[in-house]
């Protein structure tokens, strides 16, 4: 067994290589090339070093990352700091399932199959929904294919999204919209929530769908109950993007009344320095069953009468003709899936509950703590893990002061949103400790003055 961390290649390999395809160099291999246009120079790109010396060198330039060891986060806005447990980068460390790809064969795929059942399967019953799918590439990816699934249902033109949906899930159904001639009219919030009148003035009969999120952008928790009847009005599909482990404690948006709900599953098992795109999830009604983007896992039997499991459902344009298709996506993010499912697993209903208290019970704290000290708090509605606070200083300069003190500060929301200039976006997790906490607002404070 060889002890590189890599494979080498020595002139010998290469000699063997060219010998067995049959070409005596390398230059051979792009003889078909026009010679006017092979590059001639030399790359801009440093001398190879060896293997100790890179170490070092990307050690070092790691070690200028302000990661979350070294630092307190209270910064969410899409992307959190999670307990993660233990068990999860055991299983997805396993070599037949992180160099797994599409099990296309179920006879030798049953344990990736089952994986991604159980995926679809937690989904359902956190989101109240009958059907989810496989996994997508990310929430705002699965958002956008919601609004074009409710367009191609509906045969109708328009939708209608709140601007307390995330800033870069709307920038992503504006992309998606932009080919396939669809309108996208954008909602304004008002006290953080969806402004209901503003709703009501937009609808007509061309709304193919509402999309709002839940809990919001701002942390807040939308009354889906009256925004439902308002969805539906004209027939259109009510959307809702939601943070999975908020719907441990929260109403499920099936319950609610929502057509298709859809998300990122980060919240579970997946860190926040992975960077993204972490892992989509998309679930509907079984009325929508046929129309969903991706791809399906089913139970089944086998000639013996055991339980086994298929791909199933694959409405995309690989299987089936593609005026036919649902959707362009070929894939599914298989590995990140199975690491929230492992996560789900571990923590168990009971333990997800208890995760999503303790982020509203630890956010709570934060907000009377702040509210206490003289902050102004933006929004003063339920929400979950997040909440919006008012600044006198910008908040990228308060951030920088935070971030000398070992604090990762909230999101700047004057990036996203003119009227929310000097607001911050705190997310407060249950891994901030009371200390973390009580020190995160004792330095805030001190900063503001």
């Amino acid at each position: 067994m060889t002890t590189h961390r890599y494979l080498p290649m020595t002139e010998q390999d290469q000699k063997e290589m060219l010998a067995t395809i049959g070409v005596d160099s390398v230059d051979e291999l792009f003889q078909d090339i026009p010679e006017k246009v092979h590059f001639k120079g030399q790359y801009n790109i440093k001398n190879a070093k060896s293997e100790t010396a890179l170490l070092k060198e990307l050690t070092q330039l790691a070690s200028k990352n302000a990661d979350l060891k070294q630092n307190v986060s209270f910064l969410g806005a899409g992307v959190y700091d999670h307990y993660i447990p233990t068990i999860v980068d055991h299983v997805i460390s396993r070599s037949e399932f992180y160099t797994a790809y599409t099990p296309y064969q179920p006879e030798i795929s049953q344990g990736e199959l089952q994986a991604i059942f159980e995926f679809q399967t937690m989904i359902c019953e956190l989101t109240g929904m009958d059907v989810a799918n496989s996994s997508m590439y990310d929430g705002g990816t699965a958002l956008a294919e919601a609004a074009m699934l409710s367009c191609g249902q509906t045969k109708k033109k328009k939708v209608i999204i709140s601007e307390t949906v995330h800033p870069e899930s709307r920038e992503v159904l504006k992309t998606y919209a932009k080919g396939q001639y669809i309108e996208v009219v954008e909602i304004p919030h008002e006290n953080g929530i969806t402004n209901l009148e503003a709703l009501k003035a937009e609808m007509d009969e061309d709304v193919a769908a509402v999309i709002v999120q839940y809990p919001n952008f701002f942390g807040q928790i939308e009354p889906l109950k009256e925004l439902e009847p308002l969805a539906h009005q004209y027939k259109g599909l009510f959307v809702v993007s939601s943070n999975p482990l908020a719907l441990g404690v929260l109403a499920s948006p099936g319950s609610l009344g929502a057509d298709i709900v859809v998300g990122d599953a980060q919240v579970f098992g997946i860190p926040s320095a992975f960077g993204g795109p972490h892992c989509g999830y998309f679930a509907v009604t079984t009325k929508l069953m046929r129309k969903v983007p991706g791809r399906l896992v089913g139970q089944t039997t086998d000639e013996n009468g055991l339980r086994g499991f298929v791909l199933t459902l694959q409405a995309r344009e690989q299987h089936i003709r593609r005026d036919k298709a649902t959707s362009n996506i070929c894939s599914n993010q298989a590995l990140n899936a199975l690491a929230a499912s492992v996560a789900m697993t571990a923590l168990g209903k009971k333990g997800v509950k208890e995760m999503a208290a303790q982020n509203i019970h630890k956010a709570q704290y934060a907000m009377n703590l702040l509210k206490n000290k003289g902050f102004e708090i933006a929004f003063t509605g339920p929400s979950f893990n997040e909440f919006v606070i008012k600044l006198s200083k910008p908040v990228k300069q308060l951030n920088q002061s935070l971030l000398q003190k070992g604090i990762i500060g909230g999101y700047d929301l004057g990036r996203d949103y003119k009227q929310l200039e000097n607001h911050m976006l705190i997310a407060v997790t249950e891994l901030r400790t009371k200390e973390e906490i009580d020190n995160f607002v004792e330095e805030l404070g001190d900063s503001h003055e």
